[in-house]
């Protein structure tokens, strides 16, 4: 039966895209609903988020921002007020048209982001230089009607965070929209043990209505990329649009200068496809709903169960700890927590208690160690820190060897079909380059990174000046 259930996974090699169809299911994150496109988050899908959702927002929190909620539904008018903005979201918007049998006399937006909302708000209560910063967040679910739809990774709803900031100047601002994106850099690889490409997005790619937009970008098992959180620096387009404005200390009328920033359930689709196996997922102990799970080794034998609940509790102080009590079989229980990722295996049985130890496996290298009780919170507390820093260490491992250089679009191409992955390659900076990049290879610009090499004099599409280098993808 056990053997089974492993079966039922397909290989990553063999079809990854059905094997992280099987992975969300089977590891039971989530199920679909009657709404094409949307999923439902069960339990221990909603666990995991909720533990990055907390590391995220002790980090906001920490960086001097508040927390607010705003409201589901934006007036068309208020959508309409900055131009770009409008244009980019057209497409994805969801509207609402009646209440109950009545047509409504303006159309309604379900929120695909709240810019219009904060900027509104904004207007009614900033006034005077004295009121900025303002550093406000919220955690709310939207809503953009996509055509291509995959659990996670693009869904009609999903839930995320949004910041949305108010500052007296431009260099206020964009230490804001740094600072934040160092913040979800930080979630990225130090909880869930993703390694990152810090840079900012070229003028292709940047968030409708901003005046710059900033990246983190992670590589995923199968070469593809990932955008797994942005930052953007609004300047004052919104604030002009808006009327946003204060009264310096001078006495004379300013617009405020903005930022937005998100991070999004999307991210679990990341850890998925950055750790997972073909035995199922793969989770870094600081992001792990349960990190240690007890499984009692014939536990109806006497005294058995009343040791394991013992261990149970005198562990908790140092990690989240399950236990399985239930009937199935030790084998099926093994494979339905290698299947959900959970970083520790701890099996007991009358053996164990007699010789006074217990056995960890763990997950992210199936290996087994026999542990003496009076030594075992030291080694699962050092257990726990050394599978964190490997699940990087190999994530950081598999990137620099999915990371290439090309001089030319030729190159580029044939290493897009031999090896995919991050491309490192030098550009013009003009756009029909960019675009013909992704006609002819179906690779996209994933940043300009802050950290820039100079590779070659000429841009790898047209051969003219190169003015960056660029990291290129496909991507989902």
């Amino acid at each position: 039966m056990a053997k089974e259930f492993v079966k039922d996974v397909t290989s990553m090699d063999e079809d990854f895209a059905q094997w992280y169809t099987d992975v969300v299911t089977k590891a039971d994150l989530i199920d679909y609903s009657s709404v094409r496109g949307s999923m439902i988050l069960r339990p221990y899908g909603f666990a995991l988020w909720d533990n990055i959702k907390n590391e995220l927002d002790r980090r906001i929190k920490e960086t001097g921002h508040e927390n607010v909620y705003m409201p589901l539904f934006i007036p068309e008018s208020l959508l309409q007020k900055e131009k770009d903005h409008v244009e980019g979201f057209a497409p994805e918007v969801a509207w609402v048209t009646h209440g109950g049998s009545e047509e409504l006399t303006e159309r309604l937006v379900v929120r695909p982001t709240s810019e219009v909302l904060f900027c509104e708000h904004y207007k009614h209560i900033i006034h005077s230089y004295r009121d900025l910063p303002k550093l406000y967040n919220q955690w709310a679910n939207v809503v953009r009607w996509e055509k291509t739809t995959r659990p996670f990774l693009r869904t009609l709803e999903f839930l995320w965070q949004e910041g949305h900031t108010a500052h007296a100047t431009d260099e206020d601002a964009m230490e804001e929209t740094i600072r934040m994106l160092n913040v979800y850099a930080d979630v990225l690889e130090n909880v869930l043990a993703i390694p990152v490409v810090k840079g900012q997005k070229t003028e292709k790619e940047k968030f409708a209505g901003a005046k710059a937009t900033f990246t983190v970008e992670s590589l995923m098992h199968d070469g593809k990329a990932l955008q797994s959180g942005t930052s953007h620096h609004f300047g004052t387009g919104f604030a002009k649009a808006f009327g946003i404005q204060y009264l310096d200390k001078d006495g004379k009328q300013q617009y405020v200068h903005q930022t937005s920033w998100g991070f999004t359930t999307r991210v679990i689709g990341a850890l998925i496809m950055v750790h997972g196996d073909d035995r199922g997922l793969v989770i870094p102990p600081k992001a792990a709903p349960t990190q240690v799970m007890i499984v009692p080794i014939a536990q109806h034998k006497e005294g058995v169960l009343d040791f394991a609940y013992e261990l149970k509790d005198s562990l908790a102080k140092i990690a989240r700890v399950g236990i399985d009590a239930s009937d199935k079989k030790p084998g099926w229980k093994f494979n339905e927590y290698e299947m959900k990722g959970i970083p520790v295996r701890l099996e007991v049985g009358p053996k164990d208690i007699e010789n006074n130890q217990v056995v960890l496996v763990r997950r992210d290298t199936l290996e087994k160690v026999v542990v003496p009780i009076d030594q075992l919170e030291t080694k699962l507390a050092e257990l726990l820190e050394d599978i964190q820093s490997n699940l990087y260490n190999k994530a950081l491992k598999h990137r620099e060897e999915r990371t290439s250089v090309a001089t030319t679009l030729a190159e580029l191409n044939e290493i897009l079909e031999t090896k995919p992955g991050f491309i490192k390659a030098m550009w013009c900076g003009d756009l029909a380059c960019e675009e013909k990049i992704k006609e002819e290879t179906g690779a996209t610009s994933r940043c300009i990174p802050f950290e820039q090499e100079h590779l070659s004099d000429k841009c790898v599409c047209c051969g003219k000046e190169a003015k960056q280098m660029v990291y290129w993808a496909k991507a989902y």
